[in-house]
């Protein structure tokens, strides 16, 4: 039993695709595809930010010996 009695279709009825506004499917498709491929470049951004941030954070990290000697008489060693 599907719903058809009551006018309903199965909820994973994917056999009539929802139309654009101008009642075109493939309209609607391509609407959606961009706006996919919108939401995937921000997030690959995103990623991609945090790994920076995240590479950065471990050079200063690594590089923690710098002038350390400010203001002291000693001279440095060659």
């Amino acid at each position: 039993m599907d719903g058809d009695e009551k006018g309903q279709g199965a909820a994973n009825d994917n056999a009539h695709p929802v139309s654009g506004a101008d009642g075109s499917v493939e309209e609607s498709r391509r609407a959606a595809g961009e706006h996919l491929e919108r939401v995937v470049i921000d997030i690959a951004r995103l990623i991609g930010r945090q790994m920076a941030r995240a590479d950065h954070a471990a050079r200063v990290a690594a590089n923690d010996n710098g002038d350390n000697r400010a203001g002291r008489d000693e001279p440095e060693a060659e």
